[in-house]
């Protein structure tokens, strides 16, 4: 029997959520190679800032960073070292903005706090797919191969990467935006979920290599599945069982009693992302993961424990 909870409440740990890491520059971070415009909308123009590996073709990873579709910044200082890493390991790198569609929005009533977050989210994903567009149409001139795009995000970012490939796997409209020869080769999902609100969440198209990660005291974006009449939510957990269901090339990383955190634990999993990278996406390996671990040695902010209702509150 499904279980039915109010799907507001718990769609606002992950929609609604504020990252607060503070922004600190100081000396050393390192700094972009470039920043480019890739779109222009109405309210805003939208950059990214790339990263290079060096010259020749590379892979790409394009990062969306979290910030619960209400802040957040693509050039975070605590997020910029990873983008050189990856970068320095042989990837180019483009960390994009996106429209914050939660940001000064209020919600009436918790019926229709789920198509306001849907909106939200699509937006989001519009803006990555048109920042994926503009990538390979200037492929050639900055060194990206095409064939290898990987999409990465955190919290609210970690949603948007997999409702994109969620959507181009059930040949959603909005995924005609894309090229149709076009997939994503990989997806690294760090706290993320995916959310329908016109049903169940299925995978009639097998989906690129996919890795999640997250805790499993995550009280933001909550694991497991929420189910009310036509919306449905399905957290890492779920759908590590649903990727297993149809047999999908992924990784699923569970860190046992870990909060929100993991969606910023991008520096600290290195190895697995690269290995993720370079045998699940670039060689193609049929190389599936379920671990469950304990990393005693993470950080644990303040804000990675805060429950739903907390975030509920603060919202009316």
């Amino acid at each position: 029997m499904k279980q039915l909870i109010p799907i507001a409440l718990l769609l606002c740990s992950c929609l609604t959520y504020a990252q607060t890491r503070p922004v600190i520059e100081s000396p050393g971070i390192p700094q972009p190679d470039q920043t480019l415009l890739y779109a222009q909308r109405d309210t805003c123009d939208l950059m990214l800032d790339f990263y290079s590996a060096g010259p020749g073709s590379h892979p790409l990873i394009i990062h969306v960073f979290g910030g619960g579709f209400v802040m957040g910044v693509r050039n975070h200082p605590d997020d910029r070292p990873w983008y050189r890493q990856m970068a320095d390991a042989g990837y180019h790198v483009a960390a994009i903005d996106y429209r914050l569609g939660m940001k000064n929005k209020a919600v009436k009533g918790k019926l229709s706090l789920p198509p306001v977050l849907n909106e939200a989210i699509q937006a989001a994903v519009d803006d990555l797919f048109a920042a994926t567009n503009y990538l390979l149409e200037h492929a050639a001139e900055l060194g990206i191969d095409p064939d290898h795009i990987v999409i990465s995000g955190s919290s609210a970012g970690a949603m948007t990467v997999l409702q994109a490939e969620w959507e181009i796997c059930n040949g959603k409209p909005e995924a005609q935006a894309l090229p149709d020869w076009f997939n994503y080769a990989g997806v690294m999902a760090f706290a993320g979920a995916i959310l329908s609100i016109d049903g169940p969440i299925l995978f009639p198209q097998k989906p690129c290599p996919i890795m999640l990660l997250y805790g499993t005291a995550d009280k933001m974006v909550p694991p497991g599945a929420i189910t009310l009449f036509k919306n449905h939510f399905a957290g890492s957990e779920t759908l590590a069982k649903k990727l297993a269901d149809i047999d999908a090339n992924f990784q699923v990383f569970r860190y046992k009693g870990a909060g929100h955190e993991i969606s910023v634990s991008m520096r600290r999993n290195v190895p697995e992302e690269l290995r993720f990278i370079e045998e699940n996406v670039l060689k193609g390996v049929y190389r599936p993961i379920d671990a469950t671990l304990t990393d005693a040695g993470m950080e644990k902010p303040g804000w990675g424990s805060l429950t739903t209702r907390d975030l509920y509150e603060a919202t009316e």
